[in-house]
């Protein structure tokens, strides 16, 4: 199966997916640069997962977006963590060239143009968690594309990032 069918049927991100398929928590191999997941495999990672403790809200903290891969930032008494990978956090695929432009992607299991795939990377400048109000904040970037709007680009992410805090 793909990683978006495997992320549906783990409750988790596709970033998740692919970061277990990397570090061998699930079998998979590579085709074609897309990643194959092992259903058997899958289907013994969700067992161990519902043996844990019972889920706990995704409470957005300092901590959390560490944890997750932030970088905290404090200047003139503000206190941030920017999350500058919050392309993970999005169900697309992308390989790239040596020279780092795209040479596939899809979105959501589909293929999609690269210039399409550029676009949605473009639709969202910074993403960061400000400790003043508690709150996500993300700056739009110039990109529109016609797979997914700006504002369901960042639904996607804040999604993701909460389900990311949900599983530390």
């Amino acid at each position: 199966m793909n990683t978006t069918t495997a992320a549906t049927e783990a409750n988790v991100t596709v970033a998740t997916i692919r970061d277990w398929a990397r570090r061998g928590i699930i079998a998979a191999t590579k085709a074609a640069g897309r990643w194959v997941i092992d259903t058997a495999s899958l289907a013994h990672r969700i067992a161990i997962g519902a043996m844990k403790r019972p889920a706990k809200p995704a409470a957005f903290s300092i901590d959390n977006m560490v944890a997750i891969g932030g970088s905290r930032w404090q200047k003139n008494g503000m206190d941030r963590v920017y999350i500058n990978n919050w392309a993970n956090f999005l169900p697309l695929e992308i390989d790239q060239y040596k020279t780092g432009n795209i040479s596939w992607a899809a979105w959501e299991g589909q293929e999609i143009a690269n210039r399409q795939a550029l676009l949605l990377l473009g639709s969202i400048d910074k993403v960061w968690f400000d400790s003043a109000d508690g709150e996500l904040h993300g700056r739009f970037g110039s990109g529109e594309s016609r797979v997914a709007t700006r504002q369901e680009v960042w639904e996607t992410v804040v999604a993701g990032i909460r389900t990311a805090i949900a599983a530390l």
